[in-house]
C-alpha cells in the first residue's frame, strides 16, 4: 500500500485492466460520440459496440504508461494539426534531460495547457510531466481514469473540514517533493487555482504555501523552492474556443456575485478547448529560477513577473486593446492580421449581448497589459 495511492497517476501494473474498463464505458463511449464532428457516427447502427471494438483494438497493445504516452502523443498531435495553425515553442536548451522540474504555469485551458508541453517535451527526448489537477474534475470516474493514465495526480480540494484539508494539501505536497527531489520526475502545477478568465495571469502565494507544507520543517521557503528546480512556463493562445464560456461565467458573476457551474460543465470545456480553433500557439519554457527571499509573496511576485513577460502577443490581443481604446504595446503585426483578428472578435461579440462585450474583450487585452 502506496501512501500516494488516493492521487497517484496509475502505474504500469494498473494499465491493462484500466484501459479495458475504459473500453467498455457507455459513458466514455458516448462521450467520444458527443465530442465527435461527424454526424455519421451517430448514425451508425451498434454504434456503440463499434466504438468499443475499435477502443480495443487501438490499445490491445499497451501494457504500460509509455506506451499510453506515444497514443496520447498522436492524439494530441492530431488535436494540433486540426485545430492550431502554429504550434511554437522557446526555451527547451534551458532544460537538462536528466533533472526533474516544478514547471510552474499560467493556465488557459484545462488540458491542453500541460498536453502542449508534454508534447513539446515528449517530441524532444524530456520525460514528461506528473501533471496537479483538482478534484472538481474528477466528478466522472472514467475521466479521473483517463487523466491518471496520462500521469496526472489529484489536489483535493473538496469542502471538507479544516484538518482533511490540510491532510489533503500535505499529501499533494509530499507528493510533489517526493516525485522532484527522490525520484527525479517533473510536475506540472497552475499558477493558481483554476483559468484565468479574464486574462489576468498572477501567482497564488497559496500555492506556494500548498508545495512548501511537507517541507516548512526541513527548509526555509526560498531553500524550498530552489532545490525543487522551479521553471515557469507561459501558454499563449491567439483564439480561445472557451472564450465565449468564460464571459458567460464573468459576466452572471458580475450580476449575481456568484457563478454556479451546471453539471458537465468542465467536461464540456476540455471538449471545446480541444476542437475548437486556437489560431498560433505559443510556449515558452523559462530557465531554473534562483530565489532569495523568505516570503511566499515575494516568490509569487517573481514568478509572476516571469511568466507574465514571457507571454506571446497575438493580433488578437491588439484588435482587443484597440477595439477597448487602451494603450496598445508596440507590435510587428500588419494592418490586415489586425483588421482580421478585430473582425473574429467582433463576430463572436455579436452572439452576446452588449454589456457583455467588456468581459470578452478583457480576456485578450488583460493578457498583454
Amino acid at each position: 500500500m502506496n501512501k500516494f495511492d488516493s492521487i497517484r497517476p496509475y502505474e504500469d501494473s494498473e494499465v491493462e485492466a484500466v484501459l479495458s474498463s475504459l473500453c467498455s464505458n457507455v459513458n466514455v463511449i458516448r462521450a467520444l460520440i458527443d465530442s465527435s464532428d461527424s454526424s455519421l457516427i451517430s448514425l451508425l447502427p451498434f454504434k456503440e459496440k463499434i466504438i468499443s471494438l475499435y477502443l480495443k483494438h487501438k490499445t490491445k497493445n499497451i501494457s504500460s504508461i509509455f506506451e499510453y504516452q506515444n497514443l496520447f502523443e498522436s492524439i494530441v498531435s492530431n488535436v494540433v494539426n486540426q485545430s492550431i495553425n502554429s504550434l511554437s515553442v522557446s526555451g527547451l536548451e534551458n532544460l537538462d534531460k536528466n533533472k526533474g522540474y516544478l514547471f510552474i504555469s499560467n493556465h488557459r485551458d484545462i488540458t491542453l495547457d500541460s498536453a502542449l508541453l508534454n508534447l513539446k517535451l515528449h517530441q524532444n527526448g524530456f520525460q514528461t510531466t506528473n501533471n496537479a489537477v483538482g478534484n472538481n474534475l474528477m466528478t466522472e470516474s472514467w475521466a479521473s481514469d483517463l487523466m491518471r493514465l496520462n500521469k496526472s495526480f489529484i489536489i483535493d480540494r473538496s469542502d471538507k473540514s479544516k484538518k482533511d484539508i490540510y491532510k489533503s494539501l500535505m499529501l499533494a505536497s509530499e507528493f510533489i517533493c517526493n516525485s522532484i527531489l527522490n525520484k527525479n520526475e517533473s510536475v506540472w502545477i497552475a499558477q493558481k487555482q483554476g483559468r484565468s478568465k479574464d486574462g489576468i495571469d498572477f501567482t497564488d502565494p497559496a500555492v506556494l504555501k500548498m508545495i512548501h507544507l511537507s517541507r516548512r520543517k526541513l527548509s526555509s521557503i526560498d531553500e524550498c523552492f530552489n532545490n525543487l528546480n522551479v521553471v515557469p512556463v507561459t501558454i499563449s493562445y491567439e483564439k480561445d474556443p472557451n472564450d465565449l464560456l468564460k464571459t458567460r461565467e464573468l459576466y452572471l458573476t458580475s450580476v449575481n456575485s456568484k457563478y454556479e457551474k451546471e453539471p458537465r460543465e468542465d467536461l464540456l470545456s476540455i471538449a471545446d478547448g480541444i476542437r475548437g480553433q486556437k489560431g498560433n500557439v505559443h510556449l515558452s519554457i523559462g530557465s531554473k529560477m534562483t530565489f532569495i527571499s523568505d516570503s511566499y509573496d515575494d516568490i509569487a511576485l517573481q514568478l509572476t513577473k516571469e511568466i507574465k513577460s514571457s507571454y506571446k502577443i497575438h493580433p488578437t490581443n491588439i484588435a482587443a486593446c484597440l477595439i477597448q481604446g487602451r494603450e496598445v504595446p508596440n507590435h510587428t503585426f500588419s494592418n490586415e492580421e489586425i483588421d482580421n483578428a478585430m473582425q473574429y472578435l467582433k463576430q463572436r461579440m455579436h452572439t452576446m449581448q452588449d454589456d457583455m462585450h467588456s468581459f470578452y474583450l478583457n480576456q485578450y487585452s488583460n493578457s498583454i497589459l
